[in-house]
């Protein structure tokens, strides 16, 4: 069987990349109706960008007064680039990881939250005796070399771990019961359990190291278009409610006509682990909501991240992150 993961590849520097964004994602020609908005996501069609199917499905997006055209990524889907270079309006990637790309100059910003909480995590067998992260010590974890959450775990829990690049596959893991890898908890345990294998997880996200999954664009489009932005944050606040909590037949149905290997089960089980962990509406009793930002968070990530060294220097919030684009009541709860 061939898997395809939602695994996101760590942000690549601004130094000639930019440069060979040609051709993919022409801006499109003007045209009467709405305008068009394009929004790179960072892997195939799959539940973990449903709130924007449903938002399309629903006509929530025209309602807000623009058409969203949404393109599917993959390995190396390079969204902050093309944000950067106007290949695409607004992308998906994680806060940490935007605030990486800003430090290599990269003019983007995040404008709200796709996931209150990460769902990356370590992939287990049943019967691995790790089960915690300070158990990792002189493990073997196939991962992106140099990335962040490793740097945190290992300075965290003083030890010492050997990252193995990811080939985001699962033949690997399968065949060796001792194997550790990165994955989603929305995803790679379905298919381990319909191959057969008794999975188990550890999520990476813990006090102090907690990135949001977030929506960028870059600083040009912010300035040029803000009440497109609104618009996109609104409908898709609107989006992730009904796909997480309503009726997500009509956006599993289009998610399931551009990707092949999305099934009934399968989707159901992600929206199923999505809902049970809450990681796109957060937990409502530590003030999260779908979408929302807060400041003191972020603020703590940034800090984590000068920390084990992965920027060289703090980095001010509005350098990376505006809270305008938010509607009124989550604004009003930025600060708490």
């Amino acid at each position: 069987m061939k898997f395809r993961f939602s695994i996101v590849t760590s942000i690549l520097t601004a130094g000639g990349v930019l440069l060979g964004l040609t051709g993919c994602g022409q801006k499109p020609e003007a045209e009467e109706g709405p305008p068009i908005v394009r929004f790179q996501t960072d892997w195939y069609p799959q539940p973990e960008h449903g709130g924007y199917y449903q938002a399309v499905a629903e006509g929530l997006f025209e309602a807000e007064g623009i058409k969203v055209e949404i393109f599917p990524g993959g390995p190396g889907s390079l969204g902050p680039q093309k944000v950067a270079t106007g290949k695409a309006e607004l992308a998906m990637g994680r806060s940490d990881d935007v605030m990486l790309a800003v430090q290599e100059g990269l003019p983007i910003v995040i404008v709200c939250a796709l996931m209150q909480h990460d769902p990356q995590a370590l992939l287990l067998h049943e019967s691995n005796p790790v089960n915690s992260l300070a158990d990792l010590d002189g493990k073997s974890v196939m991962s992106t070399p140099g990335t962040a959450w490793a740097l945190n775990v290992e300075k965290r829990y003083n030890l010492e771990m050997s990252i193995i690049p990811m080939n985001y596959g699962l033949a690997q893991f399968m065949s060796d019961p001792n194997f550790i890898q990165q994955c989603f908890i929305t995803n790679e345990p379905y298919f381990v359990r319909q191959n057969g294998g008794k999975p188990k997880t550890l999520l990476l996200a813990q006090p102090g190291y907690d990135p949001y999954r977030v929506i960028f664009t870059s600083k040009k489009y912010a300035r040029e278009h803000p009440d497109r932005i609104r618009a996109f944050v609104a409908a898709s606040i609107k989006g992730w409610d009904h796909f997480i909590y309503g009726d997500a037949t009509a956006a599993k149905a289009m998610i399931a006509s551009r990707n092949e290997a999305m099934n009934e089960e399968f989707m159901t089980f992600s929206i199923d682990t999505m809902r049970e962990n809450r990681l796109v509406d957060g937990d409502p009793d530590q003030n999260e909501r779908i979408g929302l930002l807060q400041r003191d968070r972020l603020t703590e990530m940034g800090e984590s991240l000068v920390d084990l060294g992965v920027l060289r220097e703090p980095l001010a919030l509005e350098a990376y992150v505006s809270f305008e684009f938010l509607p009124p009541e989550l604004q009003a709860m930025v600060d708490l």
